[in-house]
């Protein structure tokens, strides 16, 4: 379905406004901790389920990126090196006072810090882990300029799952993303996390609705499949601002199968392929019970953090991506 400026937004991209107590709850205790979410930054359509849910995603390293894509309502700027040192601890504190399964970690890229952020995000994993030991994390993070030593440090942070977005096909990859980013780099990442470790869990992710041809999504597939990624999304771009790429079509849901079905078909782990679907879509749902953890029952409910009371359902905490 091609779009147009004045083009309404078909029926399967409908979604209901945000509201409701776990929603409201969920945001006081994250704006308590001083943690910025990804659901608000990026303005996923997706905030309103996953809250209502007790389900969020928290970015490290603040809410300020050093880059600026096309596609992306992050706030683009130069935080000239500050990081706050407690926030490893502030988010770990704050996962470990709910009851949780799986937590997905990201960041804003933060290229004026030397190592990129690596030793914080490595450490706020490390943390996690010594609190909630039970707890499966995935972490959703840039490419850090390439650098393997940078690279291998999240690795050796051992995370359950490692991804980075590969965001858009190659045409589109200098139009769309920052110079700084790059299809064959991204391809280069992944492809080192898994030569680092064999066994970690890869993932990366595909919008598509942004001028891409339906070809060249089966070859982005096919690139990811040989860089050894494991797991897919392939999600609708939306427009977050007038000031962002065009969206370029709705991509119908009979589109979005195919998609899935050669994903799986060239040897994917598991795909999710859909309009709504972003990079951490149904993540617990898709690595506790088919990958991670097949034999996984629910977690048990945490004691309170610091007076937090538990959550009822599960908290992705993440903090950047797309």
């Amino acid at each position: 379905m091609q779009a147009s400026r004045f083009s309404p937004k078909p029926p399967w991209l409908k979604v209901k406004a945000p509201g409701g107590p776990s929603y409201v709850a969920l945001k006081e205790m994250l704006r308590a901790r001083d943690l910025h979410t990804v659901c608000e930054e990026a303005r996923c359509p997706n905030v309103g389920e996953c809250w209502s849910e007790g389900t969020a995603t928290i970015m490290l390293l603040g809410d300020t990126c050093t880059r600026g894509c096309r596609f992306c309502a992050v706030t683009t700027g130069n935080p000239r090196g500050a990081v706050d040192a407690r926030e490893p601890e502030h988010v770990a504190r704050a996962i470990a006072g709910l009851a949780l399964q799986y937590v997905v970690l990201t960041m804003v890229d933060r290229d004026d810090l030397l190592d990129g952020g690596a030793a914080h995000v490595a450490f706020t994993v490390t943390r996690i882990k010594e609190l909630r030991p039970d707890i499966l994390v995935e972490t959703l993070l840039g490419d850090f300029g390439g650098h393997a030593d940078y690279i291998h440090t999240t690795v050796d942070a051992r995370p359950d799952v490692w991804a980075h977005n590969i965001e858009v096909v190659r045409r589109l990859q200098r139009t769309i993303r920052d110079v700084r980013c790059g299809y064959d780099r991204s391809l280069e990442v992944l492809r080192r996390v898994k030569h680092r470790d064999p066994a970690r869990v890869t993932k990366s992710s595909i919008m598509v609705g942004i001028g891409e041809r339906d070809d060249e999504v089966l070859e982005t597939l096919a690139d990811l499949r040989a860089a050894g990624v494991d797991i897919v999304t392939i999600g609708q771009y939306l427009r977050p601002t007038p000031k962002h790429a065009a969206v370029d079509r709705y991509v119908e849901p009979a589109t979005f199968a195919r998609f899935e079905e050669e994903a799986l078909r060239i040897g994917f782990r598991y795909c999710a392929s859909g309009p709504l679907v972003r990079s951490s879509y149904r993540a617990a749902e898709v690595f506790l019970r088919g990958i991670l953890r097949p034999e996984a029952r629910p977690a048990p409910v945490a004691p309170p953090v610091d007076g937090l009371v538990p959550a009822t359902r599960l908290l992705r905490a993440t903090r950047s991506g797309a």
